[in-house]
Formats: structure tokens, C-alpha cells, sequence
């Protein structure tokens, strides 16, 4: 019982402490950056703190204070002198809103209208005597007779109808009621009979006109086309129903196009499409969406869609491969230009310019690109100028990784430091084993001269290494930081521990009496990954 007791006040003095440690570091989260200080000028030669050498001697980034202009509050921006700017080639775009259109380009081929197909059917059997379109792709106009057929039924209906003609004639006088109606009646059941039968108006005239049948009938075409389809030959016995052609109207004709499936969202019916034909160079056709498939073919995640154009010179031909762009409207946005994003892979980065040289980075998310820009959802606000060239170069310059979280700025009193005379400023040299540092344990020596080559006693001596965060590979900032002993005659030592090689940062800092003597910052490149 006694064991147990002791475990659970273990227990809670653990999470007391964890809990302190969270608060504590939330605060710490939550407080302000501090403002960075001027650069430092050091009697040695001094590294850049960017990663190019050519950019570093313009003036490397330094972070700075954010300054009000609704940048976001994970961010903070950062100061490029304006020799650094033009010299890597910073353009300044603007962000606007005003109407966005999208193009979706895809390919087709022409088909017939299949609603201007017609079927040219007999509705009484007979025998064909003659062909007067008997070939495939000819083209036929309305009215143009098409075949003639011999049929026994068709004469017998003549026959009948000449005769309920001849009886309306002779009875039309009959005095005896219900005689002359009648036969009237039967007159107009015989022609409407003709009339079911597809019997020409111009062969109903002759019958009435020359009071003879003929043994024969000519069947005209009912549309302007040209034959798809033939399924009759001479001599050949046909019953009531075949169809004997196919004819299309090509006035009108479709574009079955395929359409990928991340712009399925964009296409709606209606929408304006122009087409091109290598067969006629600089020739543009105009049509719309007729019809968007609602099934994607699994086969290639493309959604069928019709498109419909008008044809009245016949250049567009069944079969032809074509190349259509559909024009898709997207009302009015807010867009930047495509250049002026910086993309991750997780994040979208844009630097606004603020003025005074501040650049501002911010995350914003993207809608479609279009016409050379991107579609804005949030993150900006028209009229924002934004950097549209070198946007990596300033991004590696300023350390973006660093104004996220990872810098470290200077102790106080270096920017005074570099407001002394050339003659009170002391000269640093760092010497590490081993050469160069290695992951793990290095020792670190640090001689302190002034002026004219004396050692400097009695002085503060810290040594700070700062890695870098490199999200793409996954890796976080590191640090690590030594404060060395006085070892006499101007030499301080002490040892370091490093989580890992890399490119390091290295600041020494030698303080005195609470004020900075000297500064000097380096690169050293460290083993063992």
C-alpha cells in the first residue's frame, strides 16, 4: 500500500512538471520576436550569413520587424537593400480582380448530327426496278428521287382510288340521301390511303390528271444529304418496313471530344468552344457544349463531351480529327501571375512587397491556373504588389526557414560594436577539432587580439552554430552553443556538442563589461550526417 502511495505522488509531481514546461513554452511561443540589430563589421573577414556568396556581398537579408499591412502572423517579413534587389532581378507584379476566363484544350472527331439522320423506309412491298443513288457519300437533294419500285398492292390502291373518283363523279347528283356523302367518303379514304403509303403529291396528281395507275412508283428523299447508308439493289424484292438508305444532313455536325477529369468542374453546358482543322490553316469554326457525358471512362479518367457546329460549307466531314478549345468563363477573381508563387509542395509562399524594402512572405491559397496566373481563394487582397521574379533567391537569401522561427538574433550591443573605430575593434580566430567539426563532441579554441596583435584578456567568449530547417528533406533547425573559458593571453576553450553535420552557422561573440568588443560570423561545413 505504502509502494503505491509513493508511485501516485511521483506521478503527479511528473505532470506538474510537464505541465509547467508546456506553459512555459506557449509563452515563450506567444512572446514577440525580438527586432534585429544592425549587421555586424568585424576587423576579420567575415562570411555572408545568406547561402550565395555573389548575393551575400550585396547585402544579405536580415529579419525585421513586422510591419502593419495584414501580413499573416505565422510570417515575418524581411528587408533586402535595394543593390541586392536589382541585382538578382526582382520584378514587382500586382495582384488584381476583374474577369477570368479558362481554356480546356483537347481533341475530337467529327460525327453526324444524329438529329438530322433520316430513313428513307417503303411501307408496301414490291420489287426494285431502278437505282438512282446507288453509291455510298452521295449526295442527294429533297426531292430527288431516290428508287422506283414495282408493287401489285400499290396498283390495286390506285386502282381503288380511281374508282371511288369515277363513283364520286357520277353519284354526285343522286338525289337519294347519304349516296353522294358516301361517296365522297371513299374517295378521301382512297387518298388518304396513298398518302400513308409515302405515294408522292406530284403521282396523286398525275392519277387524277390522267385517271390511269401506273405499274411503277418513284420514292423521292425527304432531307438534303448524302447517303450513309445503302441497303437496296435492282431487282431486289423489299416488304413493307426495310429501310433502303440513310441520309445525313451535314449542316450541322458533332465533335465527340474527351475531357480530363480534374476539368470536369470547370465545363458547363453552353459553354463557347473554337475549333481547328490542319486540313484548313487559319481557319477558326465556332460552336458550344452540347452535352456533357455523366459517366468518366475508367480506362483514361476522361469525361465525353459533345460539342455542336455549324457546317453550312460542308468543310467539316465525319471521321476528320480536330483540335477544340472550350472557353470556360470563370466570372470575376482575384489572380496573380504564375511566377510570383512559390510552391512547396505543401504551402503556396508569396512575397509582398510592403515598401521600405520589406518583403513580407505569405501562405495563400490557389484556385485554377489560368492565362499565365493563378486563381486566388485567400491570403491576398486586390491591389497587394507581390515579387514576380528571383522569388527563390530571396527565399534562400533571407533564410524563410529562419524568419519562421529558426533565427537567432544577435546579443544586444552588436550593432554598436560596429560604430567604433576601425582602431578599438578586436580580431577573432576560431579553431575547432576536429577540422572541420564533426557530429558529436568538438573542442573549440578562440583567439582574441586587439589592434595591434595583443591578446585580450578577461572577456566573455560564445559560440553559437545555427543549422538551418530544410523542409523539403524533412529535417527541422538545429542549434548548439558554448560559452568558452578563459584560458590567458587572449585564447578561450571550451567544448561543443553538435546533433549532426551540415552547413553551419557560426556566430562568435566576444563580450566586456557588458558590451560587445567584437563579432564575426562563418561558415564551417560539418561531417557525419
Amino acid at each position: 500500500m505504502r509502494f503505491y502511495r509513493i508511485a501516485l505522488i511521483a506521478a503527479l509531481a511528473v505532470i506538474v512538471v510537464l505541465v509547467a514546461a508546456l506553459v512555459r513554452g506557449r509563452r515563450s511561443r506567444a512572446a514577440p520576436p525580438p527586432a534585429a540589430s544592425s549587421s555586424v563589421v568585424a576587423s576579420g573577414p567575415p562570411l555572408p550569413a545568406g547561402k550565395s556568396p555573389s548575393a551575400g556581398a550585396a547585402g544579405p537579408a536580415a529579419a525585421v520587424p513586422a510591419p502593419t499591412g495584414g501580413a499573416n502572423p505565422r510570417l515575418q517579413p524581411v528587408q533586402i537593400s535595394p543593390l541586392t534587389l536589382q541585382r538578382i532581378g526582382v520584378r514587382i507584379g500586382q495582384v488584381r480582380y476583374g474577369p477570368v476566363a479558362d481554356t480546356i484544350r483537347t481533341v475530337g472527331n467529327v460525327v453526324p448530327d444524329q438529329r438530322l439522320l433520316a430513313s428513307v423506309q417503303v411501307r408496301f412491298s414490291g420489287w426494285v426496278e431502278r437505282e438512282y443513288a446507288n453509291e455510298i457519300f452521295q449526295f442527294i437533294r429533297r426531292g430527288q428521287p431516290l428508287v422506283t419500285i414495282y408493287s401489285p398492292d400499290l396498283v390495286t390502291t390506285e386502282q381503288d382510288f380511281l374508282l371511288a373518283r369515277r363513283n364520286a363523279r357520277l353519284l354526285a347528283a343522286s338525289r337519294v340521301p347519304g349516296v353522294a356523302s358516301g361517296a365522297n367518303v371513299l374517295l378521301a379514304a382512297s387518298r388518304q390511303r396513298l398518302a400513308q403509303w409515302q405515294v408522292p403529291r406530284r403521282e396523286i396528281a398525275r392519277l387524277e390528271r390522267t385517271g390511269k395507275a401506273r405499274q411503277e412508283i418513284t420514292l423521292d428523299s425527304p432531307v438534303t444529304g448524302y447517303v450513309f447508308q445503302r441497303d437496296v439493289l435492282p431487282n431486289q424484292f423489299v416488304r413493307a418496313g426495310t429501310t433502303l438508305y440513310t441520309v445525313a444532313d451535314l449542316s450541322k455536325v458533332w465533335v465527340n471530344a474527351q475531357v480530363f477529369q480534374n476539368d470536369a468542374g470547370l465545363l458547363r453546358l453552353g459553354d463557347p468552344v473554337t475549333l481547328t482543322v490542319d486540313a484548313y490553316p487559319g481557319r477558326v469554326f465556332r460552336g458550344r457544349v452540347d452535352y456533357i457525358n455523366p459517366i468518366v471512362q475508367t480506362a483514361t479518367r476522361t469525361i465525353p463531351a459533345r460539342l455542336v457546329f455549324a457546317n453550312p460549307d460542308l468543310k467539316l466531314t465525319p471521321g476528320m480529327f480536330v483540335n477544340a478549345a472550350i472557353h470556360v468563363p470563370l466570372g470575376r477573381q482575384l489572380t496573380i501571375p504564375a511566377n510570383a508563387v512559390l510552391q512547396t509542395g505543401t504551402q503556396n509562399t508569396v512575397f509582398v512587397d510592403q515598401g521600405g524594402g520589406y518583403l513580407a512572405p505569405m501562405f495563400v491559397q490557389l484556385g485554377p491556373r489560368v492565362a499565365g496566373a493563378f486563381v486566388v481563394r485567400s491570403g491576398l487582397r486586390a491591389g497587394q504588389r507581390v515579387v514576380t521574379s528571383a522569388n527563390f533567391l530571396i527565399d534562400s537569401e533571407s533564410q524563410l526557414q529562419a524568419a519562421l522561427g529558426g533565427f537567432v538574433p544577435p546579443p544586444p550591443g552588436v550593432g554598436a560594436n560596429a560604430r567604433q573605430p576601425a582602431a578599438a575593434r578586436a580580431r577573432i580566430t576560431l579553431v575547432t577539432r576536429p577540422s572541420p567539426p564533426a557530429k558529436g563532441a568538438n573542442q573549440l579554441t578562440v583567439r582574441l587580439a586587439g589592434p595591434g596583435g595583443q591578446g585580450i584578456a578577461g572577456a566573455q567568449v560564445t559560440v553559437a552554430f545555427f543549422l538551418p530547417a530544410m523542409p523539403a528533406m524533412g529535417m527541422a533547425a538545429e542549434h548548439a552553443q558554448a560559452v568558452l573559458e578563459d584560458q590567458g593571453g587572449g585564447a578561450y576553450a571550451g567544448n561543443i556538442q553538435l546533433p549532426s553535420g551540415g552547413a553551419w552557422q557560426v556566430t562568435v561573440t566576444a563580450q566586456r563589461n557588458g558590451r560587445v568588443i567584437a563579432s564575426r560570423q562563418l561558415h564551417l561545413s560539418g561531417g557525419g550526417m
